[in-house]
């Protein structure tokens, strides 16, 4: 890989304190358990291991330390507690937890390194070390990066066995027989003569003896769950209607809330008349929040129609406004005072480009993207007798509480977040906006529980969208071959928006900004890759795969330009390039699949693009068929290798949404702004990919990696470039900017 020339000051901190041997935080602390937030509050015969698993009368729960967005990870947890526990995955129950520094997130701190995935040096694995030491000392309790299966599936493996050794234990104290002469199976403990002890009825006992901490967990021969076909514990509530969310929140006693906040995101209200919506029907109060007015009604839709009558005198936004203002700012960046980042450097490249007899060169841009999903924010607060409840969806449950007790003016300790099935994220839910505004609500309205629900527009208007972005690249080939590649990347950064929100320092370069670029395996001879930063503009944040999710694109169609300059077909010279065997082994594998080589019909073509991102290898292979002008998706193959499949249901349904959701969002979505407004406020402006343009999806699970890897997230940066790269070998044209429907129109 290449020469690590910055490194953020945090991440080099955090690693020499760990090569010290623990100077600041000391090994035995880190070392130490954390204290189990459980045990504060069993009722009488409950018992309680470890901080995520609670067996009592009716049965086991997980305490699930991960949100559930719609990526199944209640689920995948379940399955990680019932193989080790042995007990009947259907029967277990799920139970989100409190805001705890020790569902501490140890993985998502390698993704802020400047780390590539397919290093085995030393100092790259202290680093990955370094990042569980962060995320413990910090009580970084968060969902996002596709962290939940590497983050948990020795957490919570090791939380089941412990569980199971301790129910044994206390059969065994219980019936006077020795621990080695009982067994388990699905939920109970077995004596020698057969009878069965239900886990149940031995939570008692259990609560008074100590946790048996050394277990032995299962081979993975002896898997009952793990790596097969499973029913999502979900499935049944979301297939027949009764899954409820946070938007299906009620109390008694309850009010209705919406707000209208300065449609240019952070912009102040210089004032606003609210007499004609509080004559409306319904209407009980219209009250100031920071940057606009709170209605509340006696239902969600007269809050929705007053909020609309509010005449509000807005401040202008406090960014650029317009789109194409914005654009020229991105390019602007492209500065030597800019740059954020050059992790890789390899060769000389600026010889190398001297003496090239010819340089093909590119500019990419992507645009604003926004979150969108279909529950949009809500929030249950409760303010009375100075505690503070909230329930709601959210993947920060932690941060949340912390800057929700800053808003009220409380000690921590006195505010709690319930957290609540999401309908969908996407990363909006690493935000607490409208939290903070329910907050707001409540400290007007104490003793009443307070529903606010934001309209779908506000939703739009109000995302903290996935940033705009610009690439130029500059490339060089040789014998068929490609010899030089330079990438210099310009976007906003990410971390300097949202940690700011979230009242939390950012040291060093932002890696979002050239995420999934710098640290592919392809080993060019000469191959930089420079990222400059943009000065921020409207505040953005993390969006389904982050920064690969638009570098994915700038990249690979770059890459596809170089291998056509060089007379190179683009699999065999991905393939002579890659320097990773198991990155290898997935571009072999889409080629196998998709039948790669073979000769189509005229005015049909095949896209091919491979995105490592989140230590993930992903590579498809998409055909279109060019239908008397417009573009028709017709079939998508996908090969990913995450080192172990843990759900090939739950594997192959996160792939293919990840595809479908990279395919819509590169045909037809963008965010564009006029005097800070974005100008799409519904999904009649956003529509995505129809039904009917959903093409048949075939995905390839591989398990040649060394690392147990997430999979929500990495199947959607490939889809674009794969896209592009399909467009053009169907008809000759090179599409450099998305949305592609400014380009082509799809049928």
């Amino acid at each position: 890989m290449g020469r690590i020339k910055t490194i953020a000051r945090r991440s080099f901190l955090i690693g020499s304190v760990a090569i010290a041997g623990g100077v600041a935080f000391g090994i035995y602390a880190y070392k130490r358990e954390g204290k189990n937030p459980l045990l504060d509050t069993l009722a009488p015969g409950e018992a309680s291991f470890n901080p995520y698993v609670k067996v009592d009368a009716n049965g086991v729960t997980l305490i699930t330390p991960r949100a559930d967005v719609g990526q199944g990870a209640y689920s995948i947890q379940a399955h990680l507690i019932a193989e080790e526990m042995d007990v009947d995955l259907a029967t277990v129950r799920i139970d989100p937890g409190p805001p705890s520094a020790v569902y501490y997130n140890g993985v998502v701190g390698i993704e802020a390194m400047p780390i590539a995935a397919t290093s085995e040096t030393f100092l790259a694995n202290t680093g990955r070390g370094a990042a569980d030491v962060a995320g413990k000392f910090l009580g970084l309790q968060l969902t996002g990066g596709s962290t939940t299966v590497p983050d948990m599936f020795d957490r919570l493996r090791h939380a089941g066995a412990v569980a199971r050794a301790t129910l044994i234990a206390a059969a065994a104290e219980q019936t006077g027989l020795p621990a080695d002469q009982l067994r388990t199976d699905m939920g109970a403990v077995v004596l020698p003569d057969g009878v069965r002890l239900e886990y149940a009825d031995l939570a008692a006992t259990a609560a008074e003896i100590e946790p048996v901490q050394e277990v032995t967990l299962k081979d993975p021969s002896d898997w009952k769950y793990l790596g097969k076909p499973q029913q999502r514990t979900d499935i049944l509530a979301k297939s027949t209607g009764t899954q409820t969310y946070g938007i299906d929140m009620v109390m008694d006693g309850m009010v209705y809330a919406t707000t209208r906040t300065n449609p240019a995101q952070g912009g102040a209200i210089r004032g606003f008349d609210a007499s004609t919506a509080k004559e409306r029907r319904g209407v009980k109060a219209v009250l100031p929040i920071t940057g606009g007015v709170a209605v509340i009604a006696d239902n969600t839709w007269r809050a929705f129609q007053a909020a609309a009558e509010v005449k509000c005198d807005w401040d202008d936004a406090p960014y650029i406004g317009d789109s194409d203002k914005q654009f020229a700012a991105v390019a602007a960046a492209f500065d030597p005072a800019r740059q954020d980042s050059r992790f890789r450097d390899e060769g000389d490249v600026d010889a190398a480009f001297e003496a090239a007899a010819e340089v093909i060169e590119a500019e990419y841009r992507i645009p604003y993207l926004a979150h969108a999903p279909l529950e949009p924010m809500s929030a249950m607060v409760l303010l009375a007798e100075g505690r503070l409840d909230i329930w709601t969806g959210t993947q920060i449950p932690r941060f949340m509480q912390a800057n929700a007790a800053k808003r009220a003016g409380l000690e921590a300790e006195n505010v709690h977040v319930h957290v609540l099935m999401s309908g969908g994220s996407f990363g909006r839910r690493l935000e607490d906006d409208y939290v903070l505004q329910a907050v707001e609500i409540a400290m007007q309205l104490p003793d009443v529980p307070i529903k606010m629900v934001w309209s779908r527009e506000e939703d739009f208007t109000h995302d903290f969208p996935r940033p705009l972005a610009m690439s130029r690249a500059r490339g060089t080939v040789s014998d068929g071959k490609i010899a030089a590649y330079d990438l210099a990347v310009a976007a906003p950064s990410t971390a300097e928006s949202q940690m700011a929100r979230l009242g939390q320092p950012v040291m060093g370069p932002d890696m979002a900004i050239v995420q999934s670029t710098w640290d592919q395996p392809f080993a060019i001879p000469d191959y930089r890759v420079t990222g400059y930063r943009v000065p921020a503009m409207v505040p953005v944040s993390s969006w389904r795969s982050v920064g690969a999710s638009g570098n994915g694109f700038l990249h690979e169609c770059f890459i596809d330009e170089l291998c056509l300059a060089a007379g190179a077909d683009p699999l065999e010279e991905r393939l002579r390039l890659c320097s990773h065997d198991v990155s290898r082994k997935v571009l072999e594998a889409v080629g196998e699949m998709s039948g790669w080589g073979s000769e189509m019909a005229q005015g049909r073509g095949r896209g091919l693009a491979f995105v490592l991102a989140f230590g993930v290898p992903v590579a498809q292979v998409i055909e279109v068929t060019d239908v008397e002008g417009a573009i028709r998706i017709d079939k998508v193959f996908v090969a990913a290798d995450v080192g172990r499949v843990i759900d090939p249901v739950n594997f192959e349904a996160q792939v293919s949404g990840g595809v479908i959701f990279g395919l819509g969002h590169a045909m037809n979505c963008e965010l564009t702004y006029k005097n800070g407004v974005p100008q799409q406020d519904n999904y009649h402006a956003y529509e995505g990919m129809r039904l009917y343009q959903c093409p048949e999806v075939v995905v390839r699970g591989l398990e040649n990696g060394t690392e147990i890897r997430g999979i929500g997230e990495p199947g959607v940066p490939p889809s674009a470039p794969a896209l592009a790269n399909a467009i053009f070998a169907a008809t000759g044209s090179r599409i450099r900017t998305l949305p592609l429907s400014h380009s082509v129109r799809f049928v």
